[in-house]
């Protein structure tokens, strides 16, 4: 049996698909920069397991591959918020408990304290509910000096619903303007391909005594990627149907 997800119906996928190539293709044109356009890929990845091994694995021998305990002691699990920057292909990122609107608002927030108020930042992300909640809309309000009435949540607005916040962020006019991929569509968020480069170098053969030692380990990896590792990705999906 071969699992299968039916995708949710958007009627402006091709829109929002070919608004995010863009982005990544303006990305691909400024070669490295740090400025004066800044590309954030950003998501979290929930649920990582803090796994120790009950006894240590059996390392390669000739004709011999390395063998793995398969029972373990489970430590809890940690959140990672990160953002991945498109256009000089480093990545920051925050390991912790949780994963709120609280959690992602702090984070975003100092992502954006750390970018020149003269710089245009393009944000990449998925539309959970964390990411179009009234604090990320009030912080990037903030950032962008925008001084009026944003109304109340439920009631009037840019935060009266969903839909008034989405539109909001998505604001071509702010210097922060965010794009939300289509639902069951996280293959557009570069930040994705990064997760699964984590998932395979530290993740799914680690050995982690305590949630503390995993997000150390985590952290280290974040470092060392930063400084041994990082370039941006190569995006040739022009989000063009590929016939006419």
């Amino acid at each position: 049996m071969r699992p299968w997800l039916t995708p949710k119906s958007d009627s402006d996928f091709a829109g929002k698909c070919h608004a995010i190539c863009d982005v990544y293709q303006e990305a691909a044109g400024l070669a490295g920069s740090a400025g004066p356009v800044r590309v954030l890929s950003i998501d979290e990845m929930t649920g990582i397991q803090a796994l120790e091994r009950i006894a240590p694995p059996l390392p390669v021998k000739p004709g011999r591959v390395e063998r793995r305990e398969f029972e373990y002691r489970r430590h809890g699990t940690q959140t990672l918020i990160a953002a991945f920057d498109v256009v000089t292909g480093t990545l920051e990122g925050s390991v912790g408990e949780t994963r709120t609107e609280a959690d992602y608002a702090a984070f975003l927030d100092q992502l954006l304290s750390r970018i020149p108020m003269g710089d245009r930042t393009e944000v990449v992300c998925d539309n959970l509910n964390t990411h179009l909640s009234e604090s990320v809309v009030r912080l990037v309000a903030r950032h962008c000096g925008v001084m009026g009435d944003l109304g109340e949540k439920g009631k009037s607005g840019a935060l009266k619903n969903k839909e008034t916040r989405e539109a909001f962020l998505r604001n071509e006019n702010h210097r922060v303007r965010f794009h939300f991929t289509p639902k069951h569509a996280s293959w557009l968020n570069q930040i994705e391909i990064w997760f699964s480069i984590l998932v395979r170098k530290v993740i799914r053969r680690g050995d982690f005594s305590s949630k503390a030692d995993l997000k150390a380990k985590i952290e280290a990896f974040i470092e060392y990627f930063n400084r041994v590792m990082a370039k941006p990705f190569r995006w040739t999906m022009k989000g063009r149907p590929l016939a006419a």
